[in-house]
């Protein structure tokens, strides 16, 4: 069994365990129906804050999803898309640089960019300063490409958004831009359970 297959069978089955479970303090926390409300305005808080949070990982989810098989046509991949993009902004940025940018491992990486290169997309050359690191650079079949993509992008975009206002786009932006600085804000300790 394939490791995709896998992980969506380990999700099917967390999610089917979520939604049949008989722990009180989970289905209060999830809003099933049948149980009782809490009390305190932060019980509410707290309901809400983990069905965002469910709700923020499904969409993201659905997302990539949805966008892989939309691109699929171009015979690119999520990870290639998203070191093609960053290398449109920062064209030959050291492989270590752009693993760190990306947050991702440097093996990885080494992955994906094989396989960019290999479809010739992009070619690695030796740093000028130091023989033994490599920088990453685009070719012109990759702007082409790039450019395609985006067109693409624009599209799907148009698509999944199309039932909001430009106000609901903008005021949801405002908010997935916050969350966002919180959590870059957040150390190890502060994510840490208390004891």
């Amino acid at each position: 069994m394939s490791k995709r297959r896998t992980k969506a069978a380990d999700v099917a089955q967390v999610t089917n365990a979520i939604a049949t479970s008989r722990d009180p303090e989970l289905v209060d926390f999830l809003g099933h129906e049948g149980h009782s409300e809490p009390t305190s305005g932060e019980g509410e808080a707290l309901k809400a804050g983990i069905r965002l949070g469910f709700l923020l990982h499904d969409v993201s989810r659905m997302r990539r999803s949805a966008y892989d098989q939309f691109m699929k046509p171009l015979g690119i991949t999520r990870a290639q898309w998203w070191v093609l993009a960053h290398l449109s902004r920062h064209d030959g940025m050291m492989q270590t640089q752009l693993a760190g940018v990306l947050e991702v491992g440097k093996a990885s990486l080494g992955d994906v960019i094989e396989g960019l290169e290999k479809n010739g997309w992009v070619a690695r050359r030796p740093d000028p300063s130091d023989k033994r690191a490599k920088r990453v650079y685009l070719t012109k079949s990759a702007q082409g490409l790039i450019k395609r993509m985006t067109e693409m992008e624009h599209v799907f975009n148009s698509r999944i958004l199309r039932d909001l206002s430009q106000q609901e786009r903008l005021d949801l932006t405002r908010a997935l831009v916050t969350i966002k600085r919180a959590i870059a804000r957040l150390d190890s300790d502060a994510i840490a359970p208390a004891p």
